[in-house]
């Protein structure tokens, strides 16, 4: 019963829009790859009629929205302006979906979809896409195929595009397998059952060459103490891409827990600067 109320909260809110003196919060479904995704929308307090700069959260592999790294980000975002939408993947978190079905070419189908009910919203007055991990690169290859028509910023935080290397290699996350013969699924040590659609694709994955697309500004902040990803990854991107501006950060690790305030810091006060390039 308290599902179907969000449903409709959320479904009133989309077709109605949303008239309040106070933030909202609604959490509901939208319609992704694999099934149902589970999202969290968070607006600042609007007038009748304002709108607000909204920023699309992807998490990474393993992970969901409600990770520390991305509630300090919507927290912090909110108090400076901006609305924010976060969301599990598919087969993550609170999402449908299995598994040994995911794959990077899916979740940017389920970043699309996300990013296509945000701009419906009445309160929404542009969009930014930001993502930790594999959720870096899932942003970074949605923004190059939509362009900064739809995406005005885009922001990277220790972006995985070492997964093809680890995929080519035939080691992800220490499980180790052939990847020319993948077998219908790896079990990885954390429990889960890594498909071989997810290798298959991961070999061949253009990260790069999707991310050079994108023609609007970018950011990479990436740990210079980073054991799951290099962050001669991440320096890669700013070689890659027109727009991009590095940040490494000395000490840091892969998911940011040096000094996490720190790091959102870096995120928020870039967002809230970096220029529009208008074409």
């Amino acid at each position: 019963m308290m599902r179907l109320k969000s449903v409709v909260a959320a479904l009133v809110m989309v077709l109605c829009g949303v008239v309040a003196s106070a933030q909202t919060d609604s959490t509901f479904f939208v319609k992704g790859s694999m099934g149902r995704l589970a999202a969290h929308l968070q607006l600042p307090a609007l007038s009748q009629g304002e709108k607000c700069h909204v920023v699309v959260i992807c998490h990474g592999f393993t992970g969901n929205m409600e990770e520390p790294l991305h509630r300090a980000l919507a927290a912090r975002l909110l108090e400076e302006g901006f609305g924010v939408m976060r969301f599990d993947f598919n087969a993550h978190g609170r999402s449908e979906g299995k598994f040994e079905e995911m794959t990077v070419l899916n979740e940017i189908d389920d970043a699309m979809a996300v990013i296509a009910c945000v701009r419906k919203l009445p309160q929404t007055d542009g969009i930014s896409l930001l993502g930790h991990s594999q959720g870096g690169v899932v942003a970074a290859m949605t923004a190059g195929r939509l362009g900064s028509r739809v995406v005005q910023r885009l922001v990277m935080m220790a972006p995985a595009a070492v997964l093809r290397d680890d995929a080519l290699r035939g080691n992800t996350m220490g499980a180790m397998y052939d990847p020319w013969h993948a077998p219908e699924y790896v079990q990885l040590p954390s429990g889960v059952r890594l498909g071989r659609a997810y290798i298959q694709t991961a070999i061949s994955l253009p990260v790069y060459e999707t991310a050079a697309r994108y023609d609007g500004p970018a950011l990479v902040i990436h740990g210079m103490d980073d054991r799951v990803v290099p962050y001669t990854y991440g320096e890669r991107f700013q070689r890659e891409m027109a727009f991009c501006t590095l940040n490494l950060i000395p000490g840091e690790n892969h998911g940011f827990g040096a000094n996490l305030s720190y790091a959102v810091s870096l995120v928020v006060d870039w967002l809230k600067e970096a220029p529009l390039i208008i074409r």
